[in-house]
């Protein structure tokens, strides 16, 4: 069975997201990746180097320059020809571009993929997590997505695969790239970094969630997180939600501060290896996920707790 997966890139650099992803279609078979894009030539070089690969499809064109879905789909159907299944990371590219691939072949698309346990069976959340669904296709093709925190990384260095470029299908005209708003940050990206902190709407204001916790994530060389009550009542950037809606994430050290713990949020994080709470509501629902859990005011705990550092 050969699988081709997408590669997640940006800036010329090999993203984090496509390493878990080459993993699970190694559970399937046979490796290939797609590395989509302008003057993607260093990418797939780093491509190849991925440990496991066979080979390395190139397609190099303007018209991939900032992977908008209604161009790259009809390249993966073109070489869905000569494989069996299509694996994407589960994150915004990805999910954006698996459902029209999925579209176009006439497929049911699996999302999520936490486990894989057969050629044609997988596991996946469902219920904000809080439950396990087994899915069996019959489709011919298999469109997935797979949830980064459910698979160890590929290793990034090793392999040796084929690079080879294709022609690809242009531009179709359905769409244009406009502009891109990306917000800069000297903190790890959430969704690799290994610790994390994160504050919910307790904080009261934008002005004390960031006064708080960026001295402390500063001081833990962390990534800032926010529960999406948060993030709606303005305290933080959209980029900064974690939770169902938001990012999927699985650091070493997840610290939730102010977050009472909807199971929305914790769909997003109860892979993490250590889970701290600090919340003054004994009975939040946030410390029976927790491992260490704190009672108390936030707003004496964590000015303390960052001096001490």
């Amino acid at each position: 069975m050969k699988t081709l997966v997408w590669v997640e890139h940006e800036g010329g650099h090999l993203k984090d997201a496509t390493l878990p992803a080459v993993t699970a279609a190694s559970k399937l078979g046979e490796v290939h990746l797609l590395v989509a894009g302008e003057n993607v030539g260093a990418v797939a070089e780093a491509a190849a180097k991925i440990a496991g690969i066979g080979k390395v499809h190139v397609a190099d064109d303007a018209a991939y320059a900032h992977a908008l879905a209604e161009n790259v789909a009809p390249l993966i159907v073109a070489l869905m020809s000569g494989h069996d299944a299509f694996v994407a990371p589960s994150t915004t590219t990805g999910k954006n571009i698996a459902p029209r691939v999925a579209a176009l072949l006439d497929v049911m698309q699996i999302s999520d993929v936490m486990g894989i346990e057969g050629e044609d069976t997988f596991t996946r959340p469902i219920y904000a997590g809080n439950a396990i669904a087994t899915v069996r296709s019959s489709d011919a093709k298999k469109v997935l997505t797979v949830r980064g925190t459910a698979f160890e990384k590929a290793a990034a260095e090793g392999g040796s695969g084929e690079i080879e470029n294709v022609s690809g299908t242009g531009d179709k005209g359905l769409s244009s790239f406009v502009g891109a708003e990306i917000a800069a940050s000297e903190r790890p990206e959430l969704t690799s970094a290994k610790i994390i902190v994160s504050g919910g709407r307790a904080f009261g204001s934008s002005e004390q969630f960031h006064a708080l916790l960026e001295p402390l994530a500063d001081k833990l060389g962390a990534g800032v997180g926010a529960s999406r009550a948060a993030v709606d009542a303005g305290y933080a950037p959209n980029d900064y939600q974690v939770g169902q809606t938001g990012k999927i994430v699985a650091p070493e050290v997840y610290v939730a501060i102010g977050i009472s713990g909807a199971i929305q949020h914790l769909a997003g994080m109860k892979d993490s290896k250590l889970i701290v709470a600090i919340n003054k509501d004994e009975e939040a629902p946030i410390f029976q996920v927790a491992d260490l859990g704190l009672v108390g005011d936030l707003f004496k705990i964590v000015p303390e707790l960052t001096g001490k550092l």
